[in-house]
């Protein structure tokens, strides 16, 4: 029984659930973090596998990496700094009234019938460099505005500025969620930003746009008076206003030097410029510009002293301590399966059942989701799955990003009442569960399958 377990294919996959089960029932259950429900079913997993202990944690007189600082160690090198440098951007954007000044530029261009588009627009747009409980606490009270002056039902507004929001968190970097799967999949973070926009412009515009003005219209949530703020006429008097341009060209900077510096070396392979481009698209030198431009253009030249920035990148970076945490663990927990052998037991599998890895991997995901809520937990854990069924693949750039599209897509599906995102929303939108579950948890099952549905055509297609 215990060889079969260890070295047979049905063994190894049955382990795998077991694991994964495990994982589940310590953060349904048990309610323990998953950062240390990762840990202990990663361990679990490999002592039931056999994996020597000196390889899974290391001896004081080994000199090779144990698989605990190589699971930990080669996603967060990746993915720690640019998470960080895109958390402080984020930051610095929502301080210097970023926020306010791109949604009442577009309010204005789009007038009162195109307000809800404007709104998505602004949740597109603001939350490239926002994390998506950030951009609801900035934008909502934008959105209270906005439906009172309309008069008509909050979720007209609501809805397209939580799929932008969405969407940008799921699919682009500098989101924990895409940049993960990035460093466990190995795909450029130009690939993921290109598939990103393609999968994901076309979910925001059936969930946020044609889904949300199609339920608005049949669903009324009127805006209580406590939730109106009283309306700002310009600045608060004390610093001026950023420009629209300004904002814009700050977000702009790192996508377009990542992007340059991926297609460079399609583009001018023996140009003199390339090395240039390479470095300066590198994603952590790239936000680091952007947060440099931003501290400067948005902060010092407007009057924020040095000591405040100081003490806003420092708050900001407070959350993250645990999104990298559970990254990390997720990583290791990949790579124990890795070194266990369950990835070629499920790519044999695969084989023979003929199931494509990009329809796997969105299935997984999935179910991950619904299970236990977190979509950056679905994300680490499948990564980890699915990485070895791909080494042997020889998978093109473009192919493994939509992989990782399909991954992202999966983790956001079906928001309900195990995720914290689900309340978010429930709360400061003035929505019953009921109510949410008809909106919320549809407008994010339609952001997830057609993002799916695009990313498994442009497969079929490149």
């Amino acid at each position: 029984m215990v060889h079969w377990l260890q070295h047979e294919t049905g063994g190894l996959l049955l382990l795998c659930a077991a694991a994964i089960a495990v994982l589940l029932l310590l953060i349904i259950k048990v309610r323990l973090e998953p950062f240390i429900a990762l840990l202990v079913s990663g361990f679990l997993l490999a002592l039931a596998a056999g994996l020597p202990v000196d390889k899974l944690v290391g001896t004081a007189l080994s000199s090779k990496s144990s698989i605990l600082e190589t699971g930990f160690g080669g996603i967060l090198g990746h993915i720690a700094p640019i998470i960080g440098l895109g958390t402080i951007l984020g930051a610095i954007l929502e301080a210097s009234g970023g926020a306010d000044v791109l949604t009442r530029r577009l309010l204005g261009i789009f007038g009162e019938r195109g307000a809800p588009l404007a709104m998505g627009l602004t949740g597109l747009i603001f939350g490239i460099p926002v994390f998506f409980d950030i951009g609801i606490f900035v934008l909502a009270p934008l959105v209270y505005i906005a439906a009172k002056r309309g008069g008509r039902s909050l979720l007209l507004y609501a809805l397209p500025l939580l799929a932008g929001l969405s969407m940008t968190h799921a699919f682009l970097p500098p989101h924990p969620g895409p940049v993960a799967a990035s460093g466990l999949l190995g795909v450029d973070l130009g690939w993921i930003i290109v598939m990103g926009a393609a999968c994901g412009i076309p979910a925001f515009l059936v969930a946020g746009v044609a889904w949300g003005a199609w339920i608005g219209k049949r669903l009324r949530i009127e805006v209580p008076p406590e939730f109106v703020v009283a309306e700002e006429e310009g600045d608060d008097g004390r610093r001026p206003a950023p420009s629209l341009a300004l904002v814009g060209m700050v977000i702009a900077v790192p996508m377009v030097l990542i992007l340059l510096a991926t297609f460079g070396g399609v583009w001018w392979k023996k140009s003199s410029v390339l090395p240039i481009l390479t470095f300066l698209g590198n994603p952590v030198v790239a936000l680091t510009i952007a947060v440099l431009l931003a501290m400067w253009l948005l902060g010092t030249r407007r009057g924020i002293p040095a000591a405040e920035l100081a003490e806003l990148a420092t708050k900001s970076l407070r959350p993250v301590g645990m999104i990298l945490l559970v990254v990390g663990a997720g990583a290791f927990f990949g790579a124990v399966i890795s070194a266990t052998g369950v990835g070629k037991a499920l790519a044999g599998s695969l084989s023979d059942a003929g199931l494509p890895v990009i329809v796997l991997a969105y299935l997984i995901s999935c179910g991950l989701r619904l299970a236990q809520g977190s979509a950056t937990v679905a994300i680490v854990t499948t990564g980890g799955i699915v990485a070895p069924l791909l080494h042997s693949q020889h998978q093109s750039q473009p192919h493994l990003a939509l992989i990782a599209i399909a991954i992202s897509a999966g983790s956001i599906i079906a928001s309900h009442v195990n995720d914290g995102g689900f309340w978010m929303v429930s709360r400061y939108f003035n929505m019953s569960v009921r109510e949410t579950l008809k909106t919320w948890t549809v407008l994010e099952t339609i952001l997830s399958v057609v993002g799916f549905a695009a990313a498994g055509l442009l497969s079929l297609a490149i």
